[in-house]
């Protein structure tokens, strides 16, 4: 069992990245869960790390969260798989685009399902289940205990 001290420090991994992320290797599916100005913080990673000419050549990579385990590559295919969203620097930056665009227009409460309009061959989607403003990430992480207002 995670000390109390680490908890804290998982909580503010979440609220930092913005999103509460996890993936459904049986519906294969990433699905991210936050506000719009949380799930936004994706789409900005997204066009930060294809901004950067160092993550141009192929394999090259970037973790993100408090479990490390949702990962952005660099690839010649664009797709969503098991181990990483992956795409050309282009392909990365067009992912973000389609995510700005499909929440500009979505509600709190529903989900938005994006696979085919950025590739049609990868075996997973992504789900973007957006929560109302303030939505805490943290607080849809399951290994965490409940918080404790003081």
């Amino acid at each position: 069992m995670p000390s109390e001290a680490t908890n804290r420090a998982t909580r503010r991994e979440w609220r930092e990245l913005g999103f509460f992320y996890d993936r459904d290797d049986q519906n294969k599916l990433w699905k991210l869960t936050g506000s719009r100005a949380g799930l936004l913080r994706f789409r900005d990673a997204l066009l930060s790390y294809a901004a950067d000419p160092r993550n141009a050549l192929k394999s090259e990579h970037e973790h993100y969260g408090p479990y490390s385990y949702l990962e952005v590559m660099t690839s010649s295919n664009a797709g969503f798989h098991h181990h990483a969203i992956e795409g050309s620097l282009a392909d990365l930056a067009r992912l973000a685009v389609l995510i700005e665009t499909k929440l500009a227009t979505a509600r709190p409460g529903s989900t938005v399902r994006i696979r085919e309009e950025f590739a049609t061959d990868g075996p997973y989607a992504l789900v973007l289940d957006l929560r109302e403003d303030g939505f805490d990430p943290a607080a849809a992480d399951p290994l965490l205990p409940i918080e404790e207002n003081s």
